[in-house]
């Protein structure tokens, strides 16, 4: 996984892709943060980019990689600017922070609730995805109680509702906090999920106090 410094450098090389230009000094120039070269050969030793000279080209997977981050992107741009309101002049530093850390399933949810927008408030194209190759038109709730999974769904735990300190400690005692992905093994005899080499048996009370992303659960 590469950190965020490294995902600007790759949309700046998208930019400039899109403007038919891979000299560094372009990317410089459309990167949002100032780079060094032993970030550029990070990328390089990512199998990232190719690099030429002065020029800086993706690889296969640098592409795919450079896609969905500005696809998060701009994705991000009209949400903050249609739904959320917030002024152009702010979009882009806040669109910055959302295309880090938005989630695969959180992005599809985003996009179908936006209609699928092929261009962003500056008029730049917003890469297709999954969602929208299939024109999904509804927007599963993604965020459920961990009981309502069934046995093989999987979901990434998002928060958990404190019924009482002490159930709250034993669960993080055990490892199970917000972050974490669990499976659910089985709901019979009893309620029992596996998660990074564990398994455990939950009080079906306690299980219905954990709420997760429905990690398995794909729009349809």
């Amino acid at each position: 996984m590469l950190n965020e410094r490294l995902e600007e450098i790759l949309e700046a090389i998208w930019v400039a892709r899109e403007k038919k230009q891979s000299s560094l000094a372009a990317i410089r120039e459309n990167c949002a943060i100032q780079f060094s070269g032993s970030e550029l050969k990070a990328l390089e030793r990512n199998k990232m980019v190719l690099l030429n000279g002065d020029e800086v080209h993706f690889t296969h997977e640098g592409e795919k990689l450079g896609k969905v981050i500005i696809r998060r992107h701009r994705l991000a741009e009209v949400l903050v600017t249609s739904i959320l309101k917030v002024k152009k002049h702010k979009m882009h530093e806040i669109a910055c922070e959302f295309e880090h850390s938005l989630q695969a399933e959180v992005e599809e949810s985003i996009c179908t609730l936006l209609g699928h927008p092929e261009v962003c408030p500056d008029g730049k194209s917003i890469p297709p995805g999954v969602c929208c190759k299939n024109n999904s038109t509804r927007v599963e709730n993604t965020v459920t109680s961990l009981i309502e999974l069934s046995p093989g769904e999987q979901g990434r735990i998002t928060y958990i509702k404190p019924g009482s300190h002490s159930n709250l400690h034993q669960l993080l005692s055990f490892g199970l906090s917000p972050g974490v992905t669990v499976t659910v093994h089985r709901t019979s005899p009893a309620f029992c999920v596996k998660f990074e080499n564990t398994e455990l048996a939950l009080d079906p009370e306690i299980a219905k106090n954990i709420f997760v992303w429905k990690t398995s659960c794909l729009l349809k």
